[in-house]
């Protein structure tokens, strides 16, 4: 394993005032699933794009081509390369020196939405199958502290999430799939969208939905309920890369940037939210780039599959941009990272190990 190049450098005290000091009140966090480092950084690959996996090139080459990877990169992400990079910051651009891995030796979503969650990589959290985590996720012990609770909750396309974040024993209010919005006192919105996603195509199978309902689903929650942490995991990416289809890859990677900045701009218009809120952005797993091929897969047997990337914005997070020093930053310290925005220690209280914070998103 390799040594953490990024440790937490402050005392308890210095922990003990930024639990005083510190704005952020609520938090944001956006996966995609399977997003390789590589677009968000370079943008759109020309080797792909000219490939046998991108279907009317001339088309994908205007929308999503430039000269330089600043301009493509752009094009793909435009809200990720101009607010969250001159307000935030972006770590895991690999040719800048900045690193950014899973710690699970697994490379696939379970292992990876569990490492971010619960903060270590448990080697028995090696499948996708509907098996209930035994480890506390961070997002169980936010919902457990005085002001919090019943605030947390999460929307994702991918059906796997009420095993991941275990709500058999953490009683989190998760909508995966296609279940419907029980909260009460739901709106006309909200119920028209538990019936509209029964009858939408099923073009991801009988247990994923599209991510643009997910995002409807979030968006309304938000507006209606106004949750103190919220959790909207998109997946199309990674379907779009395992079908082999780079256009759609990058056309889906483009809407979910939108989706995006659309309920940041949503939060930065609301009181209860603006100037509060702490937007973080990261995926599960990385990709392959060995190959022409290698891209449409990850696992512990695909080179390179164990490089992400994250980004965060918000109150307590200095301006640096991208990151371009020569750091290494794991996921399994994102769990504690979120818990110490919020003023709480999860490390204390998770009963197993946990990462330690990256406490250079903290001012």
């Amino acid at each position: 394993m390799k040594k953490l190049a990024l440790s937490l450098l402050l005392s308890t005290a210095i922990c003990g005032a930024i639990a005083q000091t510190h704005k952020t009140q609520n938090i944001i966090i956006v996966t995609l699933d399977g997003m390789r480092w590589q677009e968000v950084f370079r943008g759109a690959d020309s080797a792909l794009i000219n490939s046998k996996y991108t279907d009317d090139k001339k088309a994908v080459q205007q929308k999503f081509w430039a000269p330089s990877a600043d301009e493509r990169r752009k094009k793909l992400f435009p809200f990720l390369w101009s607010v969250v990079s001159s307000k935030g910051q972006i770590y895991g651009n690999r040719d800048k020196g900045s690193k950014d891995e899973v710690a699970n030796p697994y490379h696939f979503s379970y292992p990876g939405y569990s490492e971010i969650f619960t903060g270590f990589p448990d080697k028995r959290m090696n499948t996708n199958d509907a098996v209930a985590n035994p480890n506390m996720n961070v997002l169980e012990f936010i919902n457990r502290q005085k002001g919090f609770e019943g605030k947390v909750a999460v929307f994702s396309s991918w059906e796997r999430f009420p095993q991941i974040l275990n709500v058999g024993r953490s009683s989190l209010q998760v909508y995966s799939g296609y279940a419907d919005v029980k909260a009460p006192g739901k709106n006309t919105r909200l119920e028209f969208l538990n019936e509209m996603q029964h009858e939408v195509p099923k073009y991801l199978g009988d247990s994923t939905r599209s991510d643009f309902i997910t995002y409807e689903f979030t968006k309304e929650y938000l507006k209606q309920n106004k949750p103190r942490v919220l959790y909207m995991a998109f997946d199309e990416t990674d379907d779009m890369a395992h079908d082999g289809n780079y256009k759609a890859y990058l056309e889906r990677a483009r809407q979910e940037d939108g989706y995006i900045k659309t309920l940041w701009d949503m939060v930065q218009r609301d009181p209860m939210y603006k100037d509060k809120t702490t937007l973080l952005i990261t995926c599960d797993h990385g990709r392959g780039d060995t190959s022409l091929d290698a891209w449409r897969g990850h696992g512990a047997d695909v080179q390179h599959s164990e490089q992400t990337w994250f980004a965060i914005i918000g109150p307590d997070t200095a301006p640096k941009g991208e990151i371009a020093d020569q750091s290494t930053t794991y996921h399994k310290q994102l769990a504690q990272t979120i818990a110490q925005l919020l003023g709480f220690d999860f490390r204390k209280n998770a009963g197993h190990e946990v990462g330690e914070a990256i406490t250079t998103v903290i001012k």
